[in-house]
């Protein structure tokens, strides 16, 4: 039986870019053995890579507090296109081989190539964002996604005027689905009669639908054509477009994982940005580098939600404040789902 804990948050606000070591080619051992002492933190993230003002810029915002609050070395491993599970294996392995700890698979991707790699090294900790897998050394990092889209939805039923709002999904996973279940049931809850579009940018990841922001700029285009003026992207790189379509109709867009009202790439819509459904990625990536430094490590399943601040809504863009009622109603429904009086659906 895995062991089951909520962590107090650590707030990890968006840090500034800078030169991080990126870990050099390595193979994998069966013996388990690190070519030096634990350097300190390497993440290997998911697709879209660095650079996506969300999900993973999320995890390096992590990564860089504790590099800095610790004097880590550290190292970030960008994803290759059409990769395999023994491409990330091997990754993973590298990683460990050289001394890092914890090493940590951003994106439930990573679950297969996790299980097999941490039984390798078993003195070294794993992590994994959005996956559960079993075993002494790993973490596994997971989220209350449900809970912060609930909380969008109510913020998209108070600011809608067409009384139709969108949702578009980056890949058609269980992961996905709790994003839409949650924002759907916060949107019903708010407001009757509004009416939610959905769609979903591709079946796979292989086929680009957290990587590709033409694809939603189109999926939002559509929506936007049916009237939609809220729309709710979580799809990682691909919710760039969605936001930029959002802009150039001015229409509202609810940003996910990371505050993108405050992401310098996205600046030039941020006036169109009403809010985020916030996922602390990164206060996850530093709890576990720091239990590892204090020489605690974490393992088993830490759920991160809104009892424990782990997921959230952003009130970054002054407009939010000026929605009738918006406010008000979020802060309720949050009080209300951390009270156990909503029960948040998650498909």
């Amino acid at each position: 039986m895995r062991r089951i804990s909520k962590l107090t948050r650590v707030a990890v606000g968006v840090a500034s870019l800078g030169l991080v070591a990126t870990a050099c080619g390595g193979t994998s051992s069966d013996s388990g053995d690190s070519d030096s002492s634990d350097k300190g933190v390497a993440i290997a993230y998911d697709v879209g890579g660095k650079g996506d003002q969300s999900f993973n810029d999320a995890a390096f915002a992590g990564l860089t507090k504790a590099k800095d609050e610790f004097g880590y070395k550290t190292a970030d491993i960008e994803p290759t296109e059409g990769e395999t599970n023994a491409d990330k294996e091997q990754r993973l392995a590298s990683l460990a081989k050289q001394g890092y700890n914890p090493v940590i698979g951003v994106g439930f991707a990573y679950g297969p190539a996790m299980k097999a790699v941490a039984a390798k090294y078993p003195k070294t900790t794993f992590g994994i964002v959005d996956s559960v897998v079993e075993g002494k050394n790993v973490a596994s990092l997971v989220f209350a996604e449900e809970q912060a889209s609930y909380l969008a939805g109510v913020a998209a039923a108070k600011a809608t005027k067409t009384n139709v709002v969108g949702f578009v999904g980056g890949v058609d996973v269980p992961l996905i689905h709790k994003f839409e279940a949650g924002y759907k049931q916060g949107v019903e809850d708010t407001k009757s009669g509004v009416k939610v579009l959905s769609q979903y940018l591709t079946q796979t990841a292989e086929e680009g639908g957290f990587a590709s922001p033409d694809k939603g700029k189109a999926a939002a285009e559509g929506q936007i054509e049916k009237k939609a003026d809220v729309l709710y992207a979580a799809a990682g790189l691909s919710g760039q477009g969605v936001i930029e379509a959002a802009a150039k109709a001015k229409v509202w867009a609810i940003g996910v994982d990371s505050d993108q009202y405050k992401q310098a790439a996205l600046a030039p819509y941020k006036n169109y940005i009403l809010t985020s459904a916030l996922k602390d990625v990164g206060g996850a990536v530093y709890t576990l580098s720091k239990s590892v430094h204090d020489g605690k490590p974490l393992a088993g399943t830490q759920t991160f939600d809104l009892k424990v601040k782990g997921v959230g809504l952003s009130e970054s863009n002054p407009e939010y404040a000026k929605v009738a009622g918006l406010q008000d109603a979020v802060n309720k429904a949050k009080q209300e789902i951390v009270d156990g009086k909503i029960k948040v659906n998650t498909e």
